[in-house]
């Protein structure tokens, strides 16, 4: 977020010589690991419940983990006009594979969320279709069922350790681990770079330095203080990136959250999709009054506000040619489909190259453009599941738990953020355009950087273990008064610890020699966690935030949506943003997860929908008459 705010800043001071401050808030950051459940309460949908492994809607738990013979694997077990034909395919395997009936493989998997909801399929015979599932899978290993996840476009995926992510042969194919050739680090391999740019490659310069090795070099190039600030500049400021303009192509996650970024700070993104396939993210909860429709959905809302929308069918000639001409116009194309899916239609980086030789391209997708894997097509949950995100995440007793739904489509956005900007920059300085080939698996694969070199450079292979921690203890997440009320507790050092026995009203904990050492604790964390959540039960999660935070321990209630859009820093950083809905009057969206300070975002248009700028775009941008735009209607280009 930090680097995506910087970059933004750097462009405008291109146009304005001042600089300015960024302010970034974690709290804000993270919240996107939320799919913008967080804003139920804001819309007046239901606010869904925790489970492990899944999400719970309502009355129902949807799956996400299954098991195989040699581990699990991810399966995206949703339904809906855009995830509901995959489920279809799954269950034709399972019913192939002898463990469904055909009346179970026909069900209707389009509407089968809805049939639910209404009570017309029972929550008994949804639980017993995931038990179909489980069974199928259970009787095959993991590269069997990717396998056959490649072969029948399934939405399923293995759960990989962290030695298959170190083997793996997708990221060998794709020469994803850099060594380096100097130093003792010589034999380390470690996570490449986050995206293949085909005129300026990354790499690596220098090896990662020993502690203080360059601080004579740093002195020496330290320069005068900068002078005493400027005055800010006047209200009604030009937005950072005015004048960028971007052609959008990316459906979901990973890629229209970072071109929401660059239209919130003055970008025009013109945003294409169709009405017979509607973006995923129109068929997600959480739903403006729970009341389910492609308009309706506050995930599709928050992602894509300030966007411009055009309905286009570009599989059409006509449509297509409408394409060409934005190609003309941008400076920017971003799409996130496998590899086959822009060349399928003659829109690929080379076709469009030459439309517009100094075109910038974004392809994104999970797991690049090229290797064995490139045509596997899929969400962040099934990226998390391959990269080794799902193995960490659990109690090792239990089948892994995974991060909360499409992981990795929470981590991307701000790399292909910067890919776009830095590419920008390069062009402004060259004149030189170039396409972007980032896969949402490798350049997620940095935040797991220390563990992965754990087990490159010491052979140790990480794998879930609760909410403990290494190095601290107490740490976890423990039970407070109420139903289903935690708070998260970490106890840092001795000083923590002492504050801790304090506020618990227990001293002699803190004057117990076998106690007074992070080691001494994480020899009994188990006694410890049983003694602090005894203590925690007793009162509200606030409560023990309070108490604790006052003291200096890190504490934070667990919150759900109720009391993020409530919580009184988000609502003083304007984390969530009221908007006009053509249909509802009013929905809510999330603000900007970082500031700056002499030009700040501007969100200040209505809740996106289908068509919602096609006149803008064909007449006011592209300069086609109304004849133009009605032979465009009849040929259902516009649809």
């Amino acid at each position: 977020e930090a680097a995506v705010g910087a970059l933004v800043a750097l462009h405008e001071r291109l146009a304005s010589g001042r600089g300015q401050h960024v302010d970034v808030s974690v709290q804000q950051a993270v919240t996107i690991a939320t799919q913008s459940y967080l804003l139920a309460d804001a819309v007046g949908a239901t606010t869904n419940a925790r489970t492990a492994g899944g999400v719970r809607v309502g009355p129902f738990r949807v799956r996400f983990v299954y098991p195989a013979k040699d581990g699990h694997v991810s399966i995206t077990h949703l339904f809906g006009s855009t995830i509901g034909p995959a489920t279809r395919r799954l269950m034709e395997w399972v019913h192939e594979c002898g463990y469904c009936d055909e009346a179970t493989r026909d069900k209707d998997w389009i509407a089968y969320h809805a049939l639910l909801l209404r009570g017309e399929e029972p929550i008994e015979e949804f639980e017993r279709v995931k038990q179909a599932v489980a069974r199928c899978t259970a009787s095959k290993t993991k590269a069997e069922l990717f396998q056959t996840a490649l072969d029948r476009s399934l939405l399923m995926a293995p759960i990989s350790t962290l030695r298959d992510v170190v083997a793996s042969e997708q990221l060998a194919a794709r020469a994803y681990f850099s060594p380096h050739r100097d130093g003792d680090d010589a034999r380390v391999r470690y996570p490449g770079p986050f995206a293949k740019f085909s005129a300026t490659p990354l790499s690596y310069r220098r090896r990662a330095p020993s502690l203080g090795e360059h601080q004579a070099e740093l002195h020496a190039e330290r320069r005068a203080a900068p002078g005493a600030p400027r005055a800010a500049a006047p209200a009604g400021a030009r937005l950072p990136l005015a004048g960028v303009k971007v052609l959008d192509f990316m459906w979901a996650l990973a890629g229209p959250l970072a071109t929401r970024t660059l239209a919130d700070y003055g970008a025009t993104v013109v945003r294409i999709e169709s009405t017979r396939r509607i973006d995923v993210c129109r068929t997600l909860t959480p739903y403006l009054d729970d009341e389910i429709g492609a308009e309706n959905a506050a995930v599709f809302h928050s992602t894509n506000v300030g966007k411009r929308m055009l309905t286009l069918d570009p599989t059409l000639p006509e449509g297509r040619q409408v394409v060409l001409d934005l190609v003309r116009w941008a400076d920017v194309v971003s799409e996130s489909f496998t590899p086959k899916g822009m060349k399928g239609l003659g829109l690929d980086y080379e076709a469009l190259r030459g439309v517009k030789p100094d075109l910038i391209m974004l392809s994104t997708c999970l797991m690049g453009q090229t290797g064995p894997y490139g045509r596997f097509a899929g969400f962040g949950n099934l990226a998390a599941a391959l990269s080794g995100f799902h193995e960490l995440a659990g109690w090792p007793d239990r089948s892994p738990a995974g991060p909360f739904g499409a992981y990795t489509d929470y981590i991307a956005p701000r790399y292909n953020a910067v890919a776009i900007l830095a590419a920008l920059e390069h062009r402004r300085r060259s004149g030189q355009g170039q396409h972007i080939d980032l896969s949402q698996a490798e350049a997620s694969l940095h935040f797991l950087a220390p563990a992965l070199l754990d087990c490159v450079v010491n052979g140790q292979v990480v794998s879930r273990d609760g909410n403990h921690d290494r190095e601290m203890a107490p740490h976890g997440v423990y039970p407070c008064a109420g139903d289903d009320r935690w708070v998260a507790i970490a106890v840092r050092d001795e000083r923590d610890w002492r504050a801790l026995c304090t506020v618990i009203e227990r001293p002699e904990l803190a004057e117990d020699p076998s106690l007074a050492s992070a080691s001494a604790r994480l020899s009994r964390r188990d006694e410890l966690d049983a003694l602090l959540s005894a203590w925690t039960a007793r009162l509200a999660m606030n409560e023990v935030e309070s108490l604790l935070q006052a003291r200096g321990v890190p504490a934070s209630a667990v919150q759900n949506s109720p009391e993020c859009v409530r919580d009184p820093q988000l609502l003083h950083r304007g984390h969530f943003v009221p908007i006009p809905h053509a249909a509802k009057g009013r929905t809510v969206v999330e603000g900007p997860r970082f500031r700056l300070s002499r030009t700040p975002a501007r969100i200040d248009a209505p809740a996106p929908s289908f068509g919602l700028d096609n006149q803008w775009v064909l007449s006011d941008l592209l300069g086609y008459d109304d004849e133009h735009i009605a032979e465009l209607v009849i040929a259902g280009a516009l649809e």
